[in-house]
């Protein structure tokens, strides 16, 4: 579970992803992407940090959205940039 995080009670399992089809940005600039992060406040996908452009962790930087979840197939973890914490 996720100790340490305050912002847990702030998610929406269920957002609908608004580009499902990959990374917001990158669509935009025609650029590629190694893995996808999901925002858990508005819905955003970004690129994670081992992408050349790291979208998902320049949206927490521009927004504050704390919780994003992997966007991967198979994978079903959390983080929070704010607390630095990680979850399955």
């Amino acid at each position: 579970m996720a100790d340490g995080c305050k912002h847990i009670s702030e998610i929406n399992v269920n957002i609908a992803p608004n580009t499902p089809e990959g990374c917001e940005e990158c669509l935009k600039m025609g650029d590629r992407w190694v893995h996808l992060r999901l925002c858990l406040t508005c819905g955003h996908v970004g690129c994670c940090d081992n992408s050349k452009n790291k979208h998902a962790t320049k949206h927490f930087h521009k927004t504050s959205h704390p919780v994003v979840r992997s966007f991967e197939p198979g994978e079903n973890w959390m983080w929070c940039y704010t607390d630095e914490v990680f979850w399955e």
